[in-house]
């Protein structure tokens, strides 16, 4: 019975989203309260209705209601309960449903949390948001509903891919689509704002804020699933340039140029076009990244289906999504320009123009390595692959370039800036950057590409440093009055120096662990020793072990350096329903580096059995993940800053036209009306 309500809450809640479009959209062209009250209603109910849908899916799945067969297709009665949580969205049509539920929430967020911003535009930012949500609960209710039933239910369920029953892959969905789907709601913003033909600095203050949680969700999303690779995956690296890892990384990207973008629409007046265009393609990339994993057009473990009908829908989305605000864009876009958005090239502005300008390029560049193997062998009939070589030669220098610029800009004035002023006042981070990268290719073999590399993570990390300093006057001021400025920072300046220096302990990290990591591989059979990085490692034992759903063979590793000894349990997990073998990694972390081991098949070789154990050194990982976390606490300290939380000032030009009042609740059947602009 759970299961036939849920699927009725699917078709309330994609009725509700269709009002919320239709009233919303009314509402914000003619002005009329009654509606834009309508379409906050049907924001309610949308959003009432597929939370309850989604807790019934999570119900059958906890029951192991196997009558369902989303659950039975992924799900067990020997699961652990966190496992069976987690697949609830650990497939194509549970994943849609977390789609749904994310999209509708933000939906009803935005019409009931957005007072500051002007009430026609906030409705047709609602009724664009119904709309989005509308369509892909449509997409939910006719060609992945989750509740389809099973007739005769079977004993047993076919269990989840034992590679996503981990932790890391549990939170990894949720913080991924709320990355995605926030993006969903800048565009909304971005569309309601060429509807109206108007963007100001009210309507930037409130992109702001959606667009930096969504891309710090998404940064904690893209780290989560960073960080399982390394451990779960057991090849001892944590990014492979995969084309599920790109779809996820574009819109991060892009979403970087569009936060740095809205805050000079914001507070200059200026990129309003820019900013549009940048909102648009973020999300529409974000769609991008929900097609390549469920069209079957790509084969990686992070996919969810291989089903190309359901694709090619997600496809039509896409297209109709990105063609049409894109149509928009082209007919509405050149009327948004503003007086005041001048500037001259040597000025902050032209430094995040610049940014802006690098970070869209390298998207570009990854798009490209990502869907020309899908176009040429499409067009060529032919496997064509494209690895890492091509994303390490194209993509790295662009970046370089945007780590360059990085620390200058917020040295730099606004309208008119002082170069020789900005990098005077940054020689000790470039101080600091020439001699790591002096000590780094004197002390580490003479590699130019890795001492650049360690340069550029100083310079960045150092240069937030000293732009954190430079505004609390240290040297200059005593030291009560530094400390009296430093308390009186803004948060999202905080924010901003926290997720740069972030930024920098990431490159640091990053070009430590690829340029000087070392592998090595041995057979060993118990007792037997192997020389590694300095170490010694002996095959102490290997023993049967039996988890709540597999079994395990345990390898027992004892790793001698000097005169310290620790030891290291990799193992090798066998997954009854699944019939799946999986690989435990074992790390010994530390701040110089982790210690990695895979313990591989055994055979036998002379007479003996041995087994395949596979030893990698990872110099500084720690600055990987640290660093990406530390960007993610950066935009999560920005949001907390309450000018993000409040409408901008009202231009002086437009203080004597008339405003139309916020509407009442009551649909106006007290006294709202139509209201005239």
């Amino acid at each position: 019975m759970i299961a036939e309500l849920g699927h009725f809450l699917i078709f309330l809640a994609l009725a509700a989203s269709l009002a919320q479009t239709g009233s919303g959209l009314w509402g914000g062209h003619a002005h009329d309260g009654r509606f834009a009250a309508m379409a906050r209603a049907s924001a309610d109910v949308s959003a009432l209705a597929i939370a309850l849908a989604f807790l019934a899916l999570m119900s059958a799945f906890i029951r192991s209601d196997f009558s369902v067969q989303n659950v039975a297709t992924n799900s067990h009665t020997l699961k652990p309960l966190l496992y069976k949580i987690a697949g609830t969205w650990g497939s194509h049509e549970g994943s849609m449903v977390l789609w749904c539920l994310i999209s509708a929430g933000f939906g009803w967020m935005l019409a009931r949390f957005s007072k500051g911003l002007r009430w026609d535009l906030r409705a047709r930012a609602v009724g664009v948001q119904g709309l989005l949500t509308a369509v892909m609960m449509a997409y939910l209710a006719f060609a992945s509903n989750p509740f389809v039933r099973l007739d005769p239910a079977p004993l047993q369920g076919a269990s989840l891919n034992p590679l996503l029953q981990d932790p890391a892959l549990a939170a990894h969905p949720p913080f991924l689509y709320l990355g995605y789907v926030g993006s969903s709601v800048v565009f909304s913003l971005a569309v309601a704002a060429l509807l109206e033909g108007r963007v100001d600095a009210a309507w930037a203050r409130w992109v702001r804020p959606w667009a930096l949680a969504s891309w710090t969700f998404l940064t904690i999303g893209i780290t989560l699933g960073s960080y399982w690779a390394y451990y779960e995956l057991g090849w001892g690296g944590w990014w492979f340039w995969d084309p599920v890892e790109n779809a996820s990384f574009m819109p991060w990207l892009l979403g970087a140029a569009l936060l740095h973008s809205a805050i000079v629409t914001e507070k200059r007046g200026g990129l309003a076009s820019w900013t549009i265009l940048l909102a648009i393609l973020t999300f529409s990339l974000s769609l991008l990244g929900t097609f390549l994993v469920r069209s079957g057009v790509l084969t990686s473990v992070h996919a969810f289906a291989l089903d190309p009908k359901r694709g090619f829908m997600i496809l039509m989305i896409l297209a109709a999504f990105t063609g049409g605000a894109l149509a928009l864009f082209a007919w509405r876009g050149p009327s948004l320009g503003s007086d005041r958005g001048l500037f001259a090239p040597i000025s902050r502005e032209g430094a995040l123009v610049v940014n802006n300008l690098f970070l869209t390029v390298a998207t570009a560049t990854v798009l490209v390595g990502t869907l020309y193997p899908l176009l040429g062998e499409a067009v060529f009939k032919r496997a064509l692959s494209v690895g890492p070589p091509y994303f390490n030669l194209a993509f790295t220098p662009l970046m370089a370039l945007v780590l360059i610029v990085l620390p200058i800009a917020p040295f730099l004035a606004w309208k008119r800036g002082d170069l020789a002023g900005a990098l005077q006042r940054l020689w000790v981070a470039g101080a600091c950057a020439a001699l790591a990268m002096t000590l780094t290719w004197a002390l580490m073999g003479g590699k130019a590409l890795a001492a650049i590399g360690i340069g550029l993570g100083a310079w960045l990390v150092c240069g937030a440093i000293s732009e954190v300093l430079d505004r609390a006057k240290f040297g200059k001021l005593a030291w009560p009055q530094v400390w009296s400025r430093l308390k009186g920072v803004q948060r999202a300046a905080w924010g901003m120096t926290i997720a740069h220096m972030g930024l920098g302990v990431f490159v640091l990290g990053a070009v430590s662990e690829t340029a000087f990591r070392q592998e090595h591989t041995a057979s060993l059979g118990l007792g037997e020793t192997t020389q590694f990085a300095g170490s010694s490692v002996t095959l102490k034992s290997v023993t049967a072990e039996e988890g709540p759903n597999y079994y395990a063979d345990r390898a027992l590793l004892v790793v001698t350096r000097g005169t310290r000894e620790f030891t290291l349990t990799p193992e090798r997990r066998f997954y009854p329903a699944s019939r799946m073998p999986t690989t435990e990694v074992a790390i010994r972390s530390s701040l110089g580096g982790d210690v990695y081991a895979a313990l591989g098949d055994p055979s036998q070789i002379s007479g003996r059995m041995a087994w395949t154990v596979r030893l990698y050194s990872n110099p500084l990982v720690i600055g990987i993940f640290g660093g990406a976390f530390l960007m993610a606490l950066g935009g999560a300290v920005s949001l907390t800053d309450r000018r993000l939380r409040v409408g901008a000032p009202q231009p002086a030009r437009l203080k004597g036209a008339k405003i139309s009042p916020e509407p009442k609740a009551d649909f106006g059947l007290q006294g709202a009306g139509t209201s005239t602009p």
